[in-house]
């Protein structure tokens, strides 16, 4: 499972921030608001004098950032009381297209700053997180618990019906005051001050939750004293496992890091069982292993505060309060989902691991030694091995044939040129904020420059875990910007002078993170409110639609190429590839849905049932028991203490993958039907799903594109949950 559009926390704070637009660029070296008379000179000033405002690396020091954010504030503020208080009568124009043209030199130092956070940590970067959370929480409810802005907004939004606005005027209209009710605009003096409480309160804690948890990613990596010990890793892995040992100070060993999910990927190559258990129990018990980087308390008190908050804006559970504002419209829309699918999986998982008890039984007889029953670090290793029996291939034998580079440009690139017209150049001119980074022009099907492409795919201990693309500028109509977006992966770097080769699920991520890239291309919208801003339920499904290129033969044909000799991988491999798809499907089925139902059981929990930070691990063995996902072998994709998601963006929303995951298999059966890797059915993409962002309701684009509503079917099929 991939993770989502994650500049996350930029987007939340822009999108809160009532309106964050760029303006063309300009040579101005200073910014003065006529509003306040607040004078800023620095970085942030104007736009970027680069192509596409692309941001001035080069030129952005981690002191630049707190004068920024300070004159951003004041200066938004100010245009926002300029607004609020406007002696003419509230119009559409002065009051809501007005909101989207404040913040520009905050959205600019935002943008750079929450970016940089996520992709490349520093202490001086953690310090200034900490510090300004509660502050630009603080701003956000200024703006959204302002009374004379909600008033000119509310009587905009009583009298809409009378204002001659087209559908998207309107739509803006009515999101903006939707948005501020849920900010509670309409509460009383005393229940906004406890929002205010709430949410600053709120923004301390998760702040130092996800700083916790890349802490722990680090501290808990696993020390190996001998090579021994490393049997079955490559040469290149071993390689880079002692580099990371000796970054460390410990000469002679190796040091296995950890990625951000319950299962390790170590895990499927390590022969020695005892290590692959040891780094399994490491990997489960961060955050919860007490010490400074405990998270059970923060989640319990993030938890009890969502609640609060739920029940001050008139909702039962943090649940409903979120999925109010998602397509699903209510945790019982979700349950009803996730229980479907999940005895299927489940069941499915036991089918699998019968054959992986029956792989263990016969090697441990065949070795003459008594056998064991398959644990959860078992699992990936005896996959493998039952992958190479049935299919006779393993992943040993695809890596040479994905070569990083050569699989973003002959592959990812390829097929969006094949199905979109656009076309890519690298570029080497450009600052980087990371040398371990490429950019891209990205030229539309008229050759026009349409986008800029950061490609950053190396996991480092300053970066968080997983994989996401964010936005640095984003397009609107209204700005006259296009935009400058950034793929982030996490593949283990390798030694100097080694090729960089993928595991089949890194290159379907890669093809996964670049769907949502396109949506950022693609955007055609008025307004910057607009940009990308879809439901969280919806916006996984235009980058999981972009993994079916991975392997549709055609593509998978130019860039499966082998690093040394540039020959194509032989069609028998490439036909067990397509065989296998289906491969070990229980297992990723109920890890992921574990996953999903235990941010539903948290955030569907009242107040009062919220249980303090000792009883956290045992509701959620008790959540995964009840939902009947408890299946030991296969434990949860995320653990509570380092869900990342639940604590971040994805509260309530982690069921997104499989609820978007609906639409992209109707979405991939209508273009098998279709003709396939085809511009038309690209151009249809583009015009019906991609382009829109938030202008068209999330729950007419597939029916708009494909002509139907989508059905179940397609996708337990895909899941290979279906009895045939």
């Amino acid at each position: 499972m991939k993770h989502p559009i994650a500049g996350a926390l930029a987007l939340a704070i822009a999108t809160a921030l009532a309106g964050c637009a760029s303006t063309p660029a300009t040579t101005a070296a200073a910014q003065e608001s006529p509003m306040t008379g607040i004078a800023y000179s620095g970085p942030f000033a104007a736009p970027s004098t680069l192509d596409l405002n692309y941001p001035r690396f080069d030129q952005i020091k981690d002191s630049d950032f707190a004068p920024a954010f300070d004159a951003g504030m004041a200066i938004q503020l100010g245009e926002i009381d300029a607004i609020a208080n406007n002696p003419e009568p509230a119009t559409f124009q002065n009051t809501i297209v007005a909101m989207e043209k404040t913040g520009l030199l905050l959205d600019r130092a935002t943008g750079v700053f929450f970016n940089l956070v996520g992709t490349d940590k520093n202490d001086a970067r953690d310090k200034l997180q900490s510090g300004y959370a509660p502050k630009f929480s603080a701003h956000r409810d200024a703006i959204t618990l302002n009374p004379k802005l909600f008033a000119r907004i509310k009587a905009l939004h009583d009298a809409r019906a009378t204002l001659g606005l087209d559908a998207v005027d309107q739509r803006l209209l009515e999101r903006r005051y939707d948005d501020f009710v849920r900010g509670g605009a309409a509460l009383t003096e005393a229940q906004k001050a406890r929002i205010r409480e709430i949410n600053t309160e709120m923004s301390k804690l998760g702040t130092q939750f996800g700083q916790n948890v890349l802490a722990e990613v680090n501290d808990s990596a696993v020390v190996v004293d001998t090579r021994a010990e490393l049997a079955g890793m490559s040469d290149e892995q071993v390689a880079a496992a002692g580099e990371a040992a000796k970054a460390r100070g410990l000469e002679g060993k190796y040091v296995i890091a950890l990625l951000n999910t319950t299962g390790q990927p170590a895990e499927a190559q390590l022969q020695d069982r005892a290590l692959r258990e040891r780094l399994h129990k490491a990997s489960v018990a961060r955050g919860s292993r007490g010490g400074k980087y405990d998270n059970t308390a923060i989640v319990s008190q993030v938890l009890k505060l969502r609640a609060e908050r739920a029940k001050l804006l008139g909702y039962d559970t943090s649940a409903n309060f979120v999925l109010a504002d998602e397509t699903a419209g209510n945790q019982d829309n979700v349950n009803a989902m996730l229980r479907q699918l999940a005895p299927a999986a489940v069941a499915n998982a036991k089918r699998e691991a019968a054959d992986l008890q029956a792989m263990i039984d016969r090697e441990q007889k065949a070795k003459g030694q008594p056998t064991f029953r398959l644990e959860p670090w078992d699992w990936s290793y005896y996959s493998e091995k039952v992958r190479q029996e049935r299919y006779s291939f393993d992943e040993s034998q695809l890596k040479p044939y994905f070569e990083m580079k050569n699989v973003l440009e002959n592959g990812v690139f390829f097929a969006a040129t094949k199905l979109y017209g656009i076309t890519f150049k690298e570029r080497t001119d450009l600052p980087k904020y990371h040398p371990d980074t490429w950019t891209y022009d990205v030229y539309d099907k008229d050759g026009s420059l349409l986008s800029i492409f950061i490609f950053d795919p190396y996991a480092r201990a300053s970066k968080r875990g997983g994989a996401w693309m964010n936005t640095y500028v984003g397009q609107s109509a209204l700005s006259g910007e296009k935009p400058v977006v950034a793929n982030h992966l996490n593949v283990p770097k390798p030694s100097a002078g080694k090729p960089t080769l993928l595991t089949w699920d890194e290159v379907t991520t890669a093809f996964h993170e670049f769907g949502h890239a396109l949506h950022g291309f693609f955007s055609d919208v008025r307004y910057p409110y607009f940009t990308m801003n879809v439901p969280r339920d919806f916006v996984e499904y235009p980058s999981q639609v972009n993994e079916m290129w991975a392997d549709w033969p055609d593509v998978l044909a130019n860039y499966a190429r082998h690093y040394q000799t540039g020959a194509p991988m032989p069609k028998a491999l490439l036909d067990k590839v397509l065989a296998a798809s289906n491969f070990n499907q229980g297992f990723a089925t109920t890890e992921y849905l574990g996953a999903a139902m235990l941010d539903q059981r948290w955030h569907q929990l009242p107040l009062e049932q919220i249980p303090d930070k000792g009883g956290v691990m045992p509701f959620e063995a008790e959540a995964l028991r009840m939902d009947g996902i408890d299946y030991a072998p296969v434990p949860p994709r995320y653990k509570t203490p380092y869900f990342s998601h639940i604590m971040g963006g994805y509260a309530a929303g982690y069921y997104a993958y499989i609820w978007s995951e609906v639409l992209d298999a109707n979405t991939v059966e209508f273009i098998r039907r279709n003709g396939g890797l085809t511009r038309a059915n690209g151009d249809r993409m583009r015009q019906f799903v991609l382009a829109p962002g938030g202008e068209i309701e999330a729950g007419k684009l597939f029916p708009n594109f494909a002509g139907y509503e989508a059905k179940i079917g397609p996708l337990l099929e895909k899941r290979g949950l279906t009895t045939k």
